[in-house]
């Protein structure tokens, strides 16, 4: 009786945080695209000075500046080439969120190499219910899923261990 209560209590809290997941996956989308569109400006920029200074493209404009002599050059052009590596992965997340799936959307917002990214966002997060249905289905699969693959250790072991007593008690029976 104290497991069905535990079960369905466990099967309540996995319920209601998978269906945050939705939630959180549009309030990441929402972080970045600003983030896409500042990056997005700073790129232009260095877009426009290499163009202004004669150099084919940012990334020679950056390997000319890696090559300088003085250290705040070379700094920067670090920075710069960091901002541009930013901007591809956003420009690729930011395909995953337009045209991926729930699970694709999720995939990318917990990846490790972005956590910082997920953390600002949840910073402005407030929880609720998804309103489309695709979101409550994926709450309501990954709420079944997360609940059994937590308790199915358990229920295994006690159901060992409900066979072996009934096992002894048959052996006692028969004698």
């Amino acid at each position: 009786m104290v497991g069905r209560i535990v079960d369905k209590l466990l099967f309540g809290i996995m319920l209601i945080a998978a269906l945050q997941v939705p939630l959180l996956a549009d309030h990441y989308q929402q972080y970045l695209a600003g983030l896409s569109e500042a990056t997005r400006w700073q790129v232009n920029g260095y877009e426009n000075t290499a163009r202004q200074y004669g150099y084919p493209d940012v990334n020679a404009m950056i390997e000319q500046h890696l090559a300088n002599t003085e250290a705040s050059v070379r700094a920067d052009a670090l920075q710069k080439q960091a901002t541009l590596s930013q901007y591809e992965d956003l420009k690729s997340g930011m395909i995953v969120f337009e045209h991926g799936t729930l699970i694709e959307k999720s995939v990318y917002m917990f990846a490790p190499a972005r956590f910082d990214w997920l953390e600002k966002t949840l910073v402005h997060f407030k929880p609720g219910i998804p309103l489309s249905l695709n979101g409550l289905m994926f709450g309501v699969m990954l709420g079944l899923a997360a609940n059994i693959l937590l308790t199915l250790p358990f229920t295994l072991l006690f159901r060992r261990r409900r066979r072996s007593t009934l096992a002894a008690r048959r052996s006692v029976i028969s004698w």
